[in-house]
C-alpha cells in the first residue's frame, strides 16, 4: 500500500504487560497511528486546500486556520515509547508557529453511526506531551447526519498536559438516542482540542474511545496490522505515489481515442468513493504497441467494491484492444475517498 506505514498492534495492563485483547473495543480506527496513507507532512496550505486528514482516520478541525501549522508523523526512538512492551514506532505532531485568528484547533476522529455507544459511560484515554504545561479540552459530538437531529455535545473537559509522555482519560456520560432522527452519514466524534497559542505543540498516541467508565490496557480496534489496515481502506485508499511508471489497471478500448479500466477493492469500501486524480497529464495508456497520455479522466461507474474509470483524448488506440494505465512520475496518485 503506497505510503501505508504499520505497527504490530498488542495489549497491555496498567503495568505494561500484555494482557488478553478485546475484539472492538476500541472505537478508534488507527489509534496508534501506524497507517499514514497520506504522507507523513502536512502544512497549512494543506489544511487552506480542505485535505484536513493527516494519519488515516485523523482530520483535523479548526474555526480559522493558523498562519502557519504543521502537522506530521514523528518517530519514536527506540525504548522511548510511552508504554513498557509496547514499542509504538510513530506518534503524531500538530505544531503551531504562529496561530493567527485560530482559536479553536485539534485532532479529531469520526466513529461511524451516532448510535456507538450511546446511553453509556464512555471512557476517552490517550497518551499525551506537550511543548510546555498546556491544557487541552476534549468532547465527544453526536452528529446525527445530514437530515437528523441537531448536535449533541459530550463536555467539553479540560485536561492538564505537560512536557513528559503521559496517559490521561475523561469519562463521558453519552445521552440516550431515543427520540432523535438519524439522517445519512451519522456518526460519534472525538475531539482533542491542542491550546490554540502561537508555538503550541501537541503530540498524540494511543488514543481509545471505549466502553465504561475506567480507562483499560490500550489497543488498536482490531489488534492486528491487516486488521487496521483493512479498517482505514473501508474509508480511505491511495494509489501510486510512491514509484515512476507505476502500473495501476489493465483495461480495454471501447474506441480509438478512449479506454475504459474496472479497478475492484479488496476490501469494499463504507461508501461509493469520490475520486481525485493528482496530475492528469501523468496518466499514461499504452496498448503493448503504443502509448500516450490522456486529456480527460474519470470514474464512470463508482459502487463500494468496485471502480470503472474513462480516459478520453488519447489518440491511436485499437477499439477493442487491451490497454494498460500507468502513473508515469513519483508523485502521481488516485485517491479513493469514503471518508465520514
Amino acid at each position: 500500500m503506497s505510503r501505508a506505514q504499520l505497527t504490530s498492534t498488542v495489549e497491555q495492563n496498567s503495568a505494561g504487560v500484555a494482557s488478553p485483547f478485546v475484539a472492538g473495543k476500541n472505537k478508534i480506527i488507527n489509534g496508534d497511528f501506524g497507517i499514514w496513507q497520506r504522507g507523513t507532512s502536512f502544512t497549512q496550505t494543506n489544511f487552506n486546500a480542505g485535505n484536513i486528514y493527516t494519519a488515516d482516520r485523523s482530520a483535523m478541525i479548526w474555526n480559522a486556520v493558523p498562519t502557519s501549522v504543521t502537522v506530521s508523523q514523528q518517530t519514536f526512538t527506540p525504548g522511548s515509547a510511552p508504554v513498557a512492551g509496547y514499542e509504538g514506532t510513530y506518534y503524531w505532531q500538530s505544531a503551531i508557529t504562529t496561530v493567527g485568528s485560530c482559536t479553536i484547533w485539534g485532532y479529531s476522529q469520526r466513529i461511524e453511526d451516532v448510535r456507538q455507544l450511546a446511553g453509556q459511560s464512555v471512557t476517552v484515554s490517550f497518551w499525551a506531551k506537550a511543548d510546555s504545561a498546556r491544557n487541552v479540552a476534549v468532547e465527544l459530538d453526536q452528529n446525527f447526519g445530514s437530515g437528523g437531529s441537531s448536535l449533541v455535545i459530550a463536555g467539553p473537559t479540560t485536561i492538564a498536559v505537560t512536557t513528559s509522555w503521559a496517559r490521561y482519560s475523561a469519562t463521558f456520560s453519552l445521552p440516550s438516542i431515543s427520540g432523535k432522527t438519524i439522517g445519512t452519514n451519522s456518526y460519534l466524534q472525538l475531539f482533542i482540542a491542542q491550546a490554540a497559542a502561537s508555538g503550541s505543540t501537541l503530540n498524540l498516541w494511543g488514543v481509545q474511545v471505549e466502553a465504561g467508565s475506567v480507562a483499560t490496557a490500550f489497543s488498536t480496534a482490531t489488534g492486528t496490522v491487516q486488521g487496521e489496515l483493512s479498517l482505514c481502506l473501508r474509508y480511505f485508499r491511495r494509489f501510486g505515489g510512491n514509484a515512476s511508471q507505476t502500473r495501476v489497471a489493465v483495461g480495454w478500448c471501447p474506441s480509438g481515442s478512449s479506454a475504459n479500466y474496472i479497478i475492484p477493492l479488496t476490501t469494499p469500501m463504507r461508501a461509493a468513493p469520490s475520486v481525485s486524480i493528482s496530475t492528469l497529464s501523468s496518466l499514461l495508456w499504452y496498448d503493448g504497441t503504443t502509448g500516450g497520455s490522456f486529456t480527460g479522466f474519470g470514474p464512470i461507474i463508482v459502487t463500494y467494491h468496485s471502480i470503472e474509470l474513462g480516459g478520453t483524448g488519447s489518440s491511436g488506440l485499437t477499439t477493442g484492444r487491451a490497454v494498460g494505465l500507468t502513473f508515469d512520475n513519483i508523485g502521481t496518485y488516485m485517491d479513493w475517498s469514503a471518508e465520514l
